[in-house]
């Protein structure tokens, strides 16, 4: 017998612990075995220990070099820094890799929808380099954009590209107006693309890759792009194939990768056994691919499918209609999805 994937699991603010616990009780259901270490990070380590991220979070992760989170409350506008931005850096997960899917029975305008944001985690304006210039009427924002980390987030879009079976990489970028920094960014792309002559290569203005992907998404593969711009079209692509409640995503570096839905920790439902679970579930299927478990990621990718085009065990938003009384809680929906991966 193989052993125990050794996992960091950290559940998050609000509804995370639910949601996590739901993905948890599914990868289980494989048969794949794990060894949890769970981490407290968010507003309750912030309570207690007077940060959001404590160093054991981070020297846990390093141990395991794998993690499942729950979504972290971030405050908008004041408060303690962004977990998800602290972890990305400290850890320098540079891809955050974000799949969008349109899965039958999910309300959506489109159909066939399958492609991937591959986004520059590390620098770009969430570098956070930023001071005041005039209090109370100017503030400045540096954009770092460097060779070496668009080179390294390009190669992994055609790396992805090629293991995947995908056709073709688009760069997104603003080089027609910002050209030394989305400039560099382009011309590393179009270095990178010419070593792999077997992927499709192209490049999109960010603003005409908005208008693009609503027009007609099914013409695009694997997106590559600077920070913000990754931040802002990834959330286009999930409202796509019908919201964040269906968007798995993953951080990943060299050695360590963090899985953990995109979508917030809504803390009004926290508690409720009401929040659908499947974008959290999706990115455990992610981690079970990045793990080696390409049988059981597919299993559990299949039940997901299988489960939320039969309608019958899926939470409120994943109903025609939201006041449908057939509604499940996040626990029994997770339970229809292990019930389908369950061996034998």
């Amino acid at each position: 017998m193989s052993e125990p994937h050794r996992v960091t699991l950290i559940p998050g603010d609000g509804t995370g612990p639910e949601l996590v616990e739901a993905a948890r009780l599914v990868l289980e259901a494989t048969g794949t075995r794990f060894e949890w270490e769970e981490q407290e990070a968010g507003l309750a380590a912030l309570e207690r220990e007077g940060t959001a991220l404590p160093d054991r979070v981070l020297d846990s992760i390093r141990r395991n070099r794998v993690a499942l989170k729950g979504p972290i409350t971030t405050p908008v506008g004041s408060g303690f820094r962004s977990v998800n931005v602290g972890l990305r850096q400290a850890l320098d997960l540079y891809t955050n890799l974000r799949p969008a899917k349109t899965y039958p029975g999910v309300r959506s305008r489109y159909e066939g929808v399958d492609l991937v944001i591959v986004r520059e985690n590390t620098e770009d304006l969430y570098a956070g380099i930023e001071h005041v210039v005039i209090p109370g009427q100017a503030a400045e924002s540096i954009k770092i954009i460097t060779r070496r980390c668009s080179e390294r987030i390009v190669r992994f879009a055609f790396e992805y590209a090629r293991r995947e079976g995908r056709r073709v990489v688009t760069a997104v970028h603003k080089a027609n107006i910002m050209k030394l920094t989305d400039g560099l960014f382009l011309d590393v792309a179009r270095e990178v693309a010419g070593q792999y002559p077997d992927i499709e290569f192209n490049d999109r203005i960010v603003d005409n890759m908005c208008m693009q992907l609503v027009q007609h998404p099914d013409e695009y593969d694997v997106l590559v792009m600077p920070n913000l711009y990754g931040d802002i079209l990834s959330d286009l692509a999930s409202g796509l194939v019908g919201g964040l409640g269906v968007a798995p995503g993953a951080n990943i570096g060299e050695e360590i990768a963090v899985f953990e839905p995109v979508h917030g920790s809504a803390p009004k439902y926290a508690g409720q056994d009401k929040v659908n679970p499947t974008a959290t579930i999706l990115s455990a299927a992610m981690m079970l691919s990045y793990l080696g478990e390409q049988r059981s990621a597919r299993a559990v990718e299949q039940a997901v499918a299988a489960v939320i085009a039969e309608g019958r065990h899926v939470t409120y938003d994943l109903k025609q209609e939201r006041d449908d009384p057939t509604a499940v809680g996040t626990r029994r929906m997770a339970e229809a999805i292990a019930a389908r991966v369950a061996p034998g």
